[in-house]
């Protein structure tokens, strides 16, 4: 750790305002995540959408007391008279800058690990089979990016003897910065693919910017069947053999079984794998030691790939074959992800109960301090294992990070934990020695956001399952980071200045309500938008504060609506005059000009104040004591469609005709918008005006394809095959016999009907589903609870096998081809009996 002075030594930075000089333990970047104030320095880090400097008030209020930033005059330093304030050149490297001299402090061996697929997986399993024997600091999660590679080496203290850094590019001259900041002295590289591309003249380039981290490393450990990877390593020692002096510790695929061939140099280790339904064997032969087996219990290749390269890292440490081969055969999936889902007794379920470390459970802590539709918070966490710290000093900690975020129930697991449980003060904790006492003695959860966090050891996959509600095997699973990663796409479109209103409407798109709220409350959306009063009320109820539009408001909602400062949509004089005169017979307590916003009709006919009304509207909205129009908009009717693009600029004409109209009757700022999600792709350029309006954009469809390959893919319906079974040629599949079989074939019924939201029309061939790599076509027609599919032609389906619906494989917009529709219609059409599984990478 550095105190204050000495990172504007680091950093070269000039001082700005000189206050305390404090010790820094915490790197912050993000004011949504402010954990231990005093002690904390902030990064104002620009960016594409936001901007570190706009968030400095809010910081001082929350305490913090440490700056970098960059822009001088963006910031008036006397308003923050007890602040030091650091100015720099660029924040991302000041930050770089002290991960790379905290680095330095240590001198503990390094794997750095880098390659287009598995670094994440690579770096969890070799956490898996080595924490035993080793102290070791490792990215949390998938931090491998500019930030959070600094981030990740700034967890190093003096207990651990062992790091593992992850660090992924996407553009050139970044790897060299991260080398500087992990400065490795063994390195891993997994593959090379496909993945970013687009910042690169080719992969030849790619390789090359990747090899940088390898640059001063002793070891470099790498698979030779990709022969480019293995030209580019050439070219980089013949090149510079000052800096590429590591011996290389290369393998390859696919030898003889039971034969070696002879090593050169370069390959130290050979392999042949044979797959089961369940496992792969994987025969080893190591320089010139006799051969040895592992076996996995996964069958696909690139965990065969990933398998092979953490063998061979534990044979360089030195590692005995049969304890490699314990250990490789306990292997468990890595699950990088928390999960939300529905909780017994009204709770929420935060799963993330495959790992238990302390950087991690920071991670999860702000995840869960951010749901907010419960009365209360709890977490159950199970021992930290393998820390090199004592217990007073880990736990401490825990139980410092519990009161920061303000965790009002804490349960730990675990003999650690319960040795330390007066270290747990100020908190209703309780500890039991193991997980199978906690299921026999649990007091139970009521109205609680739920963060079950442990040790795969601890197997809380059962408190998981006891606590979760019983769900058949179809689920919507609902990704939060696509959420927030699609914002952020529409907001790169728009001028810094331009608002966003987002379309939370109908469950969000079928997505859920309050957890979609939620994700853009934390992300910066200006405005969210419902349909109904009672749908902005279960949002208030649940802890949204963000300024929300309702679009239909009934008059027997208006008292609904006041009381939870819900914004109503104003589309017609009789509306007007029905809201105005509530108002007048309000309740006490009601703050007057209360916000609406005002629908004008130019040409979609469904809603809206016509030309013809503009007149008495000007009348009533002027010197009005009763209300406050906060935006005047209107909705474009065919803006995904080129052919329409005349009528379009038609109707954009005459919205600033009838805004220009009305405007000595309107405040000074009220809002303009007319665009919708495809009207943001396609017309952002000249209508973007005040504020947008996005709606089915967020969750990853763009019905213009101008910009579909920029959106992650947010939505996944999913079930399970039921059974398999051989029917033969003679026969038919399901009701009314529709399901005419011309072969023996092979059927697998599956988990969902149309009582799921599963349209009818998709059955007897129209449709297919996703499972094992292929799509299996739907045969016969649906039923209520399941449906059937062909996998005649997809080989190896069994009973439990995972079926996509639609999702990233499959994605929503081909099912609509096939029924004729829209992906609203699909999104909002899956029924409630759906559980939607929210999760977070």
């Amino acid at each position: 750790m550095f105190t204050i002075q000495q990172i504007q030594a680091i950093t070269g930075a000039r001082w700005l305002q000189q206050a305390d000089n404090c010790t820094i333990q915490h790197l912050l970047l993000d004011s949504r995540r402010v954990m231990f104030a005093e002690t904390s320095v902030f990064f104002a880090l620009p960016g594409s959408t936001y901007n570190g400097h706009d968030f400095l008030p809010n910081l001082y209020r929350l305490g913090v007391r440490n700056f970098l930033i960059s822009n001088e005059v963006a910031v008036n330093v006397s308003a923050y008279a007890q602040a030091n304030f650091l100015l720099v050149n660029d924040t991302l490297l000041a930050l770089q800058q002290v991960a790379a001299a905290h680095r330095r402090q240590f001198t503990l061996p390094v794997l750095g690990i880098t390659g287009s697929n598995g670094k994440t997986v690579v770096k969890e399993w070799l956490y898996q089979l080595l924490w035993q024997d080793y102290h070791i600091v490792r990215s949390p999660k998938s931090y491998n990016s500019q930030v959070g590679v600094p981030l990740s080496v700034w967890q190093t203290n003096e207990t651990h003897n062992l790091a593992i850094f992850e660090a992924g590019i996407s553009q050139p001259h970044e790897m060299e910065r991260l080398q500087a900041v992990i400065q490795p002295t063994i390195g891993l590289f997994t593959n090379i693919g496909a993945a970013h591309n687009e910042g690169f003249t080719g992969m030849e380039q790619k390789i090359l910017e990747k090899l940088q981290l390898f640059s001063r490393v002793q070891n470099l450990i790498y698979c030779a069947d990709y022969s480019l990877i293995t030209q580019c390593i050439e070219q980089c020692r013949q090149l510079y053999p000052e800096q590429y002096r590591f011996t290389a510790l290369a393998w390859v695929k696919n030898t003889l079984p039971g034969k070696q061939i002879c090593p050169n140099n370069e390959v130290v280790l050979q392999t042949h794998a044979q797959k089961t339904d369940t496992q792969t064997q994987i025969e080893i032969h190591y320089l010139n030691q006799p051969a040895f087996n592992i076996t996995i219990p996964f069958i696909d290749d690139a965990s065969v790939e990933n398998s092979i390269h953490c063998c061979l890292f534990m044979l360089h440490l030195g590692y005995a074959p049969q304890v490699i081969a314990r250990r490789m055969a306990q292997l468990a999936p890595v699950e990088m992800r928390l999960e939300l889902r529905a909780g017994i007794n009204n709770c929420s379920i935060i799963n993330d109960a495959y790992n238990s470390d302390i950087q991690s459970l920071a991670i999860a802590l702000d995840f869960l301090e951010h749901q907010r539709q419960h009365g209360g918070k709890s977490v159950i966490l199970s021992d930290i294992q393998e820390s090199g710290e004592l217990p007073e000093a880990l736990y401490g900690k825990v139980a410092q990070l519990l009161r920061e975020k303000k965790v009002e129930q804490f349960t730990g697991i675990g003999q650690g934990l319960t040795s330390v449980k007066h270290l747990f003060y100020g908190i209703n904790a309780s500890f039991y020695p193991n997980t199978a006492e906690f299921l026999n003695r649990s007091p139970g959860f009521y109205n609680q956001a739920i963060l079950v966090k442990g040790a795969r050891q601890f197997a809380f996959e059962k408190i998981v399952r006891a606590l979760s509600q019983k769900v058949h095997s179809t689920v919507l699973e609902i990704n939060l980071n696509a959420i927030a990663h699609n914002l952020k796409v529409y907001k790169s479109l728009l001028q810094p200045a331009t608002k966003v209103m987002v379309m939370v409407k109908s469950l969000s798109y079928g997505s859920g309500s309050y957890e979609i709220a939620n994700i853009l409350q934390l992300n910066k959306a200006d405005y969210l938008s419902v349909a109904y009063t009672d749908e902005g009320v279960a949002l208030r109820e649940a802890g949204i504060t963000l300024p929300t539009m309702v679009m239909n408001p009934n008059p027997d909602s208006f008292n609904a609506l006041v009381r939870n400062k819900l914004e109503p949509e104003i589309y017609s004089l009789g509306h007007l005059q029905r809201f105005v005169e509530y108002l007048r017979h309000s309740p006490v307590g009601v703050t007057f000009p209360y916000p609406v916003h005002i629908k004008l009709d130019t040409g979609m006919h469904r809603l809206g104040f016509d030309e013809a009304d503009l007149v008495p509207l000007r009348e009533t909205l002027g010197n009005n004591p009763w209300i406050r129009v906060v935006s005047v908009f209107s909705h474009l009717a065919a803006s995904d469609d080129p052919q329409y693009d005349d009528f379009s600029e038609q109707q954009i004409h005459r919205f600033n005709k009838m805004f220009s109209f009305l405007v000595p009757a309107l405040p000074a700022g009220v809002l303009r918008h007319l665009l919708n999600s495809s009207g943001i792709a396609r017309f952002g350029g000249v209508a973007q005006m005040d504020m947008v309006r996005l709606g089915l954009g967020l969750y990853g469809v763009d019905t213009t394809n101008n910009i579909q390959h920029l959106l992650a893919n947010v939505s996944t319906l999913k079930t399970h095959v039921s059974q398999v079974k051989t029917v033969s040629a003679a026969e038919t599949v399901g009701y009314s016999r529709k399901g005419v079989l011309h072969r023996n074939s092979r059927i697998a019924t599956v988990g969902i009907g149309y009582a799921d939201g599963l349209n009818r029309r998709l059955g007897n061939g129209c449709g297919s589903m996703w499972i094992r790599g292929k799509l299996a076509p739907v045969i016969g027609n649906i039923c209520m609870d399941m449906c059937m599919l062909d996998v005649t032609d997809v080989e190896g389906v069994e009973e439990g096998d995972e079926v996509i619906v639609f999702g990233a494989q499959l994605p929503v917009q081909q099912l609509a081809r096939w029924l004729g529709t829209i992906p609203y219609e699909i999104f909002t059409g899956i029924s409630g009996r759906v559980k939607r599984v929210y999760f977070q990478e």
